[in-house]
């Protein structure tokens, strides 16, 4: 024991040297290269405009600085002149959100939208003139049922006009073929048929007019989905909605359209739909890589293990995003979150817009069509991988 002290404390000086050589080695060849750009503090001006203050939050820390990078993100989709998809989960059109969504449809700041029944339902709501109100979270729900007061957190919603969108949503329905429907061609009808009776604007009503294309895989999980059963109740043969022809026509979008891009508003089904469209495509067509560019403005984390959490390196272990992707996640709420950012849009990247040669579709048939081109109904257009 004796000698084995000795022999630890006769090493020690050489442990401590050997380490003292290696801090010095990390310093030299890392430390100037991790700490060489500073934090550079907000300061607050007079006539700000969004962009000036996104720009500036790219030097701040946390969920602001990611913010800003979005908005950097964003202006490189479009400037790089890929198919923009967006993804809208969560109550966003009952939080009024659903104007900067029709706006961005309208300019074409985004291609293609996958969004969850709600949020178009709520759209539709406030397009057929009627409102969603300021309320509060605290308030006794049973008296809310008691006069038929749909809450959303703090937001309130008349159960009864809820009543009339359905009858109106299946009285549509059922003048229609007694046939099958992707969501695509349905939603499209039925913007139009919207358009029609508001003149009014909205998303359904902006995606109808700019024919933009909007899918809705999970449409019976929501009053979309019910007013479509009430149509089975006036025709038993109305209200098919083919949500595997979505999958096929998605695929066939990304396969005619490659260079593609997501950006994710509160996680949910669309966004995994929106990732495994290029999963199926990339099937049939190897070469595409997986979405270039990519944003999620998110409020799950990933280590529930749930999609809507789920990192976008994470992605890349399935093929969804392309391994050079270039991508930001911003933690945090939409309704904090994406103002500001489509304000940034709107002003930054005005130039960029108007370069920009979107994707034109077709989309009043059964047929989708892309470019110019007719995609077969429930195949993979392979025909474009020759």
């Amino acid at each position: 024991p004796g000698n084995a002290t000795r022999r630890n404390h006769s090493t020690r000086p050489v442990e401590e040297e050997t380490r003292g050589l290696r801090l010095i080695a990390i310093d030299m060849t890392k430390k100037s290269a991790l700490l060489k750009h500073p934090i550079k503090p907000f300061i607050p001006r007079s006539g700000l405009s969004a962009p000036e203050i996104l720009k500036q939050m790219e030097n701040i820390s946390f969920q602001g600085r990611n913010l800003g990078i979005a908005h950097r993100v964003w202006r490189r989709m479009i400037a790089d002149d890929v198919l923009i998809f967006l993804g809208l989960a969560g109550a966003l059109s009952a939080g009024g959100l659903r104007m900067i969504i029709a706006d961005l449809i309208t300019r074409r700041s985004v291609d293609c939208l996958v969004s969850t029944g709600a949020n178009l339902y709520h759209d539709l709501h406030e397009t057929l003139g009627k409102h969603h109100f300021i309320g509060s979270h605290r308030i006794d729900d049973d008296t809310l049922q008691e006069h038929h007061i749909d809450r959303v957190y703090d937001t309130y919603m008349d159960e009864d006009e809820f009543i009339e969108n359905d009858n109106w949503i299946a009285k549509f329905t059922a003048t229609l073929e007694s046939r099958p429907y992707s969501t695509r061609e349905y939603l499209h009808k039925l913007g139009g048929h919207l358009w029609e009776e508001s003149h009014a604007d909205g998303i359904l009503t902006a995606a109808f007019r700019s024919s933009v294309p909007i899918f809705c895989p999970g449409i019976a999980d929501s009053s979309l989905g019910m007013g479509l059963s009430q149509a089975r109740m006036i025709d038993r043969n109305k209200g098919q909605i083919d949500v595997i022809e979505d999958v096929s026509e998605s695929a066939n979008i990304v396969i005619r359209r490659p260079r593609t891009a997501s950006i994710v508003l509160g996680g949910g089904t669309p966004k995994n739909f929106i990732n495994q469209a290029s999963v199926q495509a990339a099937f049939y067509c190897p070469d595409i890589p997986g979405h270039q560019f990519a944003i999620q403005i998110i409020t799950d984390v990933p280590h529930f293990g749930g999609a809507s959490g789920s990192s976008l390196d994470e992605a890349k272990s399935w093929g969804k995003l392309a391994t050079d992707a270039d991508h930001v996640t911003v933690h945090a709420d939409a309704t904090l979150a994406l103002p500001l950012l489509a304000s940034g849009i709107v002003s930054s990247a005005k130039d960029e817009l108007d370069k920009r040669t979107p994707p034109a579709f077709g989309l009043g048939s059964r047929a989708l069509v892309v470019d110019g081109i007719t995609i077969p109904i429930s195949e993979y257009d392979t025909s474009a991988t020759h």
